[in-house]
């Protein structure tokens, strides 16, 4: 069968040079013939209908068998009869059929063919199944950058395009922020299986102790360094996958778990929106839309007067934007003129839109995806006398995604004091420069926070603030304030990192925490939420690193931020937020919203400095 593959793919390789028939009707033939060769479970089977779906597109685009050039649908149904078949070859291995199903998105949805939503679905599920299956976190990274970035998004237009809107809504969530999904699979509460008797207590058990070996696993796997030893321990990591897969199918025979870690169904979707309209931003290279979800209503989606590309040279103007220093009177014309298309372009359709749900000065959660994900949306607005923006009539959050905000707002019995940690490295490990200001910030918190014992206060600086003092901080205390250097890295944005004394504290630190009764987090340090351009839609940076481990609220800078915005916006905030002496993470947003407004009044500063902090979380 492998030979008349082989024969077959030259024969076809011939027609594409000569045109002959001929050769086509021999490599169709030579393949049907092959196919029957092979038993059921044989993994060939994926390469021949791979290859027989190569054949039937070309019968469908040359005309050949009767009908006219691309008019042959019968040819082409065929086609896509193969590329399911071979995405379906369960002995293919993983990622063989990943491949033939992004084949199959290809072609379906190049064709308009009627099955290319299920050429979509297909695609993510396998996609998430490889990613299971591949061990570090780093390494789940790099898998991803061999694939469309794109995916859930063009299977969200095409949704979109059939009228679908809560489909579009189910294949984003499915197909985005993929390695933060399957990190938090891992820590999934499963308390309420103990009122289930004695089985599913022991189901527990295993789920918990088979997922916490492939936690661990995500860390030490990229340790080994013999290929003997990377070899054995993908065997072993493999094994374990399916294990915990047979106890993860177990646990929805379940009653009231039949749905336990699969795909959320837009109706529990929904309940994102308890507190607020999230309005999700889709980008593909079809269409730009807006999805607005509203707790109880139907979801809206409106068609955006902007494109892929416009979206893209909007990005480089803004980077070009930022660089450029402010007037005297704090004027910015190059980052005004992007703020104004914006509004134009983005935010004025939905806040149109949003005029008849949600009242002015309420909250409002953006989830961008694509390149929507690098752009300052709560900063947009007409910037002119008397003109409109965005933060005159709503307080914007962000979230990576809408299970992150669901897991955001789950309660947590509070502490009767507020552990509070405030972390400041004014000379890392590498730098020469000294930050002047990170004393003196601290100390305005410090000053700024309730006495005890409302707040039980710790403060780590200087030659303390090492990685594993800090590490020791983050698991002690539920409210951080972080001031200190700030790096994304952009080749491995795992190690994106706070900079200590000694060593980073990195983003893959974070991950492997269990932040989920934290409170608040203050990321006081440039560039802490910038994700990676090569994967967008994972959203790979520090405030959604510390949202996806648990933190309830974040807040985080967009690009650089210099010592006089921090001690004026700290100063404003901290007011804002505890100036009646109680603490309460959900006042965050809005203390953002009122410090930022003060600082605009002050027309002397940059305009890149008062749009830089932004808000992500509850």
């Amino acid at each position: 069968s492998s030979s008349l593959n082989n024969l077959a793919v030259q024969l076809s390789t011939r027609f594409d040079h000569r045109g002959s028939g001929e050769d086509l009707n021999e490599s169709r033939a030579n393949l049907l013939y092959a196919l029957t060769l092979l038993t059921q479970h044989d993994p060939c089977r994926l390469l021949v209908h791979g290859s027989l779906a190569t054949v039937y597109l070309s019968f469908h685009r040359s005309g050949l068998d009767g009908a006219g050039q691309g008019e042959d649908t019968d040819s082409l149904n065929t086609a896509m009869h193969h590329f399911k078949a071979a995405a379906n070859v369960v002995t293919g291995g993983l990622l063989f059929r990943l491949r033939a199903s992004l084949r199959w998105v290809l072609h379906a949805d190049q064709h308009r063919h009627d099955t290319v939503m299920e050429a979509y679905g297909t695609s993510m599920q396998l996609l998430d199944a490889y990613m299971s299956a591949t061990g570090s976190v780093s390494s789940r990274h790099s898998a991803m950058k061999d694939f469309p970035s794109t995916l859930a998004v063009n299977a969200a237009s095409c949704a979109l395009r059939s009228g679908d809107v809560r489909g579009a809504v189910e294949l984003l969530e499915q197909g985005r922020t993929i390695i933060w999904t399957q990190m938090t699979r891992l820590r999934t509460p499963l308390d309420s299986l103990q009122t289930r008797g004695s089985q599913a207590v022991t189901l527990m058990k295993r789920f918990r102790d088979l997922s916490s070996l492939l936690d661990k696993q995500h860390a030490s796997h990229a340790d080994a360094t013999q290929v003997v030893d990377v070899e054995v321990a993908a065997t072993q990591y493999r094994r374990v996958v399916e294990d915990w897969n047979g106890v993860v199918e177990e646990i929805r025979t379940i009653e009231g778990f039949s749905r336990f870690l699969l795909p959320p169904l837009f109706s529990d979707l929904q309940g994102a929106a308890r507190d607020g309209p999230v309005v999700v931003l889709v980008a593909s290279r079809s269409s730009c839309d807006a999805i607005i979800i509203l707790h109880q209503q139907p979801p809206t989606s409106i068609q955006l007067p902007t494109n892929f590309e416009k979206l893209s040279g909007l990005i480089l103007a803004l980077r070009q934007a930022i660089k450029k220093e402010a007037s005297p009177k704090g004027n910015q014309p190059a980052l005004t003129k992007v703020l104004r298309k914006l509004w134009d372009f983005v935010v004025r359709p939905v806040v149109e839109k949003l005029g008849g749900f949600a009242p002015r000065g309420s909250r409002i959660w953006w989830c961008p995806t694509s390149v929507f994900n690098f752009l300052p949306l709560h900063a947009a607005g007409e910037y002119r006398a008397n003109g409109q923006s965005l933060s005159q009539q709503y307080i914007s959050s962000y979230t990576p995604s809408l299970t992150a905000l669901m897991r955001a707002r789950r309660s947590h019995d509070r502490c009767p004091s507020v552990p509070f940690a405030v972390i400041g490295q004014n000379c890392p490990a590498g730098h020469s420069s000294t930050l002047e200001c990170v004393e003196s910030e601290l100390e305005l918190v410090q000053k700024l926070l309730p006495l005890p014992p409302t707040v039980s206060l710790t403060k780590i600086t200087s030659v303390d603030a090492t990685r594993s003092t800090v590490l020791r901080a983050l698991r002690n205390n539920t409210w951080l304030h972080f001031s200190c250097h700030g790096t994304q890295n952009f080749d491995d944005p795992f190690k994106s990192a706070f900079l200590m004394r000694d060593q980073p504290l990195s983003l893959l630190d974070i991950t492997q925490m269990d932040l989920s009764l934290h409170q608040f987090a203050f990321l006081s340090a440039c560039e802490t939420a910038v994700g990676d351009f090569a994967t967008p839609d994972e959203v790979i940076h520090l405030a959604a690193g510390l949202q996806f481990a648990g933190v309830k609220s974040v807040i985080g800078t967009l690009w650089k931020v210099t010592d006089s915005t921090v001690q004026r916006l700290v100063e404003a905030f901290y007011k804002n937020l505890c100036g009646d002496g109680t603490m309460n993470s959900r006042r965050a947003a809005h203390a953002l919203h009122q410090a930022v407004n003060s600082l605009a009044r002050d027309k002397g500063m940059p305009l890149d400095q008062r749009i830089v902090f932004m808000h992500s979380g509850v």
